[in-house]
């Protein structure tokens, strides 16, 4: 089987490429990246070493698919993930324009590449595509004493489409969700759209946080990883909205427990009666906030780090976020095996063997 992987040089493609090269190595395995973000052409030659053949193209650019060979599989990896993108300015930050050319266009040419070689397709979206107003609105506490928003015991009415388990897929995605995160449900119904027209296999996996080493180093795009390196290396931390005390929770996933996934998936053709869009996420059991993450931080490196405060909040900050999996469980059989410690753990061990890593893969 022949699978392709758009954005294979980012940190999810290449972590995903090198995971389906263990699950099944007799895969063959060829993607698509334009290398623009800094790091990415450590991974190039990382996969390379692996036997993946890398293509040199951008996605935005339908003529850069027409030279690529035909595939069983195409697997969509390729995104700017900040929900920040195109809202907030800052220098080097993508535009309103950028963030659709990436995000939506970049779909349409990714399946127009499918449809012309009959092959499937799976989309990797986001938990950013349920809707903001619900999402701020959940009536969340914090214990006294404790470090982390959490669901009231009893008593309080929660929003349809949520379980104490975290969002479901039935939640609303009514707007607004972010520029970000309409990009990724529009590019949703595009693929949904093309498997009915064209009779193609299509799965569409809403990810949590995607965290792992290697990760690259920007806050709105990794912020476990992130977070870790720039504690270990005493940089400044801010705890941003919120009151400022780093309440603010959200699940993570590591890329190799999505493979397990994709790869069940890409063995299943249309008409198999599943449903074509899940949550994938780590969880509650992989819930933390990011006042939790400094104190495994603390506790790993032996140091206590200032966390300045920020009380007021970013534009579309939510306090709890977290995805239901059951329906994958239910389906695929899956389950997330990597736990949050474990992969914090990973990435700390990264963070002192490349004590350059947020340089080397941040362009600011």
């Amino acid at each position: 089987m022949k699978v392709f992987l758009t954005g294979i040089c980012g940190f999810v493609g290449s972590a995903l490429a090198a995971a389906l090269r263990d699950i099944d190595p007799k895969l063959e395995l060829l993607g698509l990246d334009n290398l623009a973000r800094p790091g990415s052409e450590e991974n190039r030659l990382a996969l390379r070493r692996l036997g993946v053949r890398v293509f040199h193209g951008d996605m935005r650019l339908a003529s850069d698919f027409e030279p690529l060979p035909r595939t069983d599989w195409v697997i969509d990896c390729a995104a700017n993930p900040s929900v920040l993108a195109g809202v907030v300015e800052r220098p080097g930050a993508a535009t309103s324009r950028q963030l659709l050319e990436h995000n939506l266009f970049g779909t349409v040419n990714l399946l127009e590449f499918a449809r012309r070689h009959r092959a499937g397709v799976v989309l990797l979206s986001t938990s950013r595509v349920y809707g903001i107003e619900p999402l701020a609105a959940l009536p969340v506490v914090c214990a006294p004493g404790g470090n982390a928003f959490t669901l009231p015991e009893s008593g309080a009415r929660l929003p349809a489409g949520f379980s104490r388990r975290g969002v479901r897929e039935e939640f609303s995605t009514a707007a607004p969700i972010s520029l970000y995160g309409a990009t990724k449900l529009a590019s949703e119904i595009l693929a949904l759209e093309y498997g009915a027209s064209y009779h193609l296999p299509v799965w569409v996996n809403r990810c949590g946080v995607m965290a792992g080493a290697g990760q690259f180093g920007k806050p709105d795009q990794g912020i476990v990883s992130f977070w870790i390196h720039s504690y270990r290396a005493r940089r400044k931390l801010a705890y941003i909205g919120f009151g400022g005390h780093g309440w603010q929770v959200r699940d993570a996933l590591h890329p190799r427990d999505l493979a397990q996934l994709v790869y069940r998936q890409m063995l299943v053709g249309r008409g198999s009666g599943q449903s074509p869009v899940v949550n994938v996420s780590g969880g509650t059991a992989s819930a933390f906030s990011l006042a939790q993450l400094t104190a495994w931080c603390r506790a790993r490196f032996e140091f206590a780090h200032e966390i300045t405060a920020q009380a007021e909040p970013r534009p579309l900050d939510l306090p709890w976020l977290v995805l239901d999996a059951a329906r994958a469980e239910s389906i695929w059989e899956w389950q997330p095996e990597t736990s949050f410690e474990s992969i914090c753990e990973e990435i700390a061990r990264h963070a002192e063997a490349r004590p350059d890593w947020l340089d080397v893969s941040s362009d600011t």
